[in-house]
């Protein structure tokens, strides 16, 4: 690998820090050199890993943002952030979409089973020896550092598809294996994008004059991508009816309570204004992100960032917090406890809420999601395309 981009602390303090460092460049700056994938990546946040998380929350970072800079001089930033919640809300009124993503993995491996030619080009892809120029380095950099600047995310995953012709969603899931942000909503949305499935007959095409520029000559890959003109848009099921709004479940008073934290939130300090909880535990669940094995990286920051969470979390409450990852030892939990209602933030499609869902089937205790005012607010417009979720910023703003 050529560069060696910044790692990540897996801690709240840690990002605060990073967000702290990075708002003096959330401006103009942002606005002008965001696109470039340099050594460092020096000019975009690096938050993503914590925001996936909720180590800190897209509204700390906007509001953080806006001490400093006007809603219009930051404005492509605060997009950006709102770009993750577009996607998450999006997904969350068509949780079907994850279904068929995960419904079409099986099908995808088994043509690795049975088709030599395309083993080979994913074995090489996933390995970095495709010999494509900046391709093979991406591979390299989010193997070994869990991280890709989202330009090279573009690049990479329409050489994935286009040039290599490799099925896009082996793609999604060799980033959600690897990628310590890796996110249901942003990842699968993104490679549909690409796919031209997201908006359906509208791909996204890697370029080598594009490649060459944002990269400042590091990696130029002329003669070696698939001639635009070749590019035929995926084919993928049709889209599942838009859900209606999911709303917080009433918190009944008097009940024995306990407070779940889930890897999608792990910044539930706004939940103990409502509740005074008698147990707390934390349910991370990296492994089932994928049917193959998930990188070791991926596992341990997250597991990590739980730990973090639980000291902090237990000073909070005046309790040991433990951190669970099935449902079974969730289940345990809340029998153990005693508890007659488990309030927790609202845990958005993916794997924690499969195991949520489990644990509901398990036990005749209720579980009581809480909606964060941001999300309330966006979840109403994520039923077409991101320019008019963008009309409503100024709305998901005023909830800070």
């Amino acid at each position: 690998m050529k560069d060696t981009p910044h790692l990540f602390s897996p801690t709240r303090q840690a990002a605060l820090a990073r967000l702290e460092a990075f708002i003096p460049q959330s401006g103009k700056d942002y606005t002008r050199l965001r696109n470039y994938d340099l050594p460092g990546h020096p000019h975009v946040s690096g938050l993503s890993p914590y925001i996936r998380h909720r180590v800190i929350t897209e509204a700390e970072v906007a509001r953080a943002v806006l001490t400093q800079f006007s809603a219009n001089t930051a404005e492509k930033f605060l997009q950006e952030v709102c770009w993750r919640s577009y996607w998450k809300a999006w997904l969350e009124r068509r949780p079907g979409v994850w279904q068929q993503y995960l419904a079409a993995l099986p099908a995808a491996q088994n043509r690795l089973a049975t088709e030599p030619g395309l083993r080979a080009r994913f074995e090489d892809a996933c390995l970095g020896k495709t010999g494509i120029d900046g391709f093979d380095d991406w591979a390299e950099e989010l193997v070994q550092t869990g991280y890709l600047h989202n330009h090279a995310r573009m690049w990479f995953a329409s050489i994935w598809i286009f040039t290599l012709g490799l099925p896009w969603v082996l793609g999604a899931d060799f980033f959600l294996r690897h990628l310590l942000d890796g996110d249901p909503a942003s990842n699968t949305l993104s490679w549909r994008w690409v796919a031209g499935i997201q908006t359906p007959g509208k791909t996204y095409a890697a370029r080598a004059a594009n490649i060459a520029k944002y990269t400042q000559g590091r990696a130029n890959p002329v003669h070696q991508l698939v001639p635009v003109d070749r590019i035929i848009p995926c084919q993928a099921p049709a889209l599942p009816t838009v859900e209606p709004v999911p709303e917080s479940a009433p918190i009944q008073p008097n009940l024995k309570t306990g407070l779940l934290v889930t890897e999608d939130d792990l910044s539930a300090d706004f939940l103990l204004d409502r509740i005074r909880p008698e147990a707390c535990a934390i349910l991370i669940a990296p492994k089932g992100r994928s049917p193959l094995p998930v990188s070791s990286q991926v596992i341990a920051f997250t597991q990590a960032l739980a730990v973090d969470t639980a000291t902090r979390l237990s000073e909070l409450c005046g309790h040991d917090v433990a951190i669970y990852e099935t449902a079974d030892a969730l289940r345990g939990w809340i029998e153990d406890n005693g508890l007659e209602q488990v309030v927790l933030p609202y845990t958005p499609v993916g794997p924690a809420t499969d195991i949520l869902k489990a644990v509901a089937e398990m036990t005749d205790v209720p579980l009581q999601p809480q909606l964060r005012r941001w999300d309330a607010a966006a979840l109403p417009f994520a039923t077409a395309g991101f320019f008019k979720f963008k009309a409503r910023i100024p709305q998901l703003l005023e909830t800070l």
